[in-house]
């Protein structure tokens, strides 16, 4: 069975997705957020997800940003270290509750650990990336997206 691209089979519903993206990341830039946190909140979302093509464009990004190859290599053991500063852990910390959705108690305890760290729009603006990135794997999950060798 071939993949079914909804990207290709549904353009206008995917141009709105990736128009609600671009605002995403609009506020993500007005809350000050870097370029280097933003991608390292994509690629824990989509290693969370299993989205391998997603993996690979934001572990690209990451990569070419200026992320290290130990950072990026113990990111999913990210509590274990002492690579990641304050902010960083808190988006992770965040990034994950929105995308596995552990209950409403703890759910609760999460944000008011991040809220300690994180902006108001720190905080709205890696909530809105976290949600967006898991429709962005579930598309592509679903599509099957292919992940490509790159060119050396």
């Amino acid at each position: 069975m071939k993949p079914h691209y909804l990207d290709k089979a549904n353009p206008d519903v995917y141009a709105a997705m990736r128009g609600a993206a671009d605002l995403v990341a609009k506020a993500a830039v007005d809350a000050g957020l870097s370029r280097l946190l933003v991608e390292l909140v994509c690629v824990r979302v989509s290693q969370l997800n299993g989205c391998a093509y997603c993996l690979d464009v934001h572990t690209t990004k990451l990569l070419a940003g200026g992320e290290t190859t130990q950072r990026l290599g113990v990111l999913t053991a990210w509590r274990e270290t002492e690579l990641f500063d304050e902010v960083e852990r808190a988006a992770l910390e965040l990034a994950e509750a929105i995308t596995t959705l552990p209950s409403a108690e703890e759910r609760l305890a999460i944000e008011y650990r991040v809220r300690e760290v994180l902006s108001d729009a720190e905080f709205g603006a890696l909530s809105w990336l976290a949600i967006s990135m898991n429709a962005f794997n579930r598309v592509s999950i679903t599509s099957r997206h292919p992940v490509r060798p790159h060119r050396a």
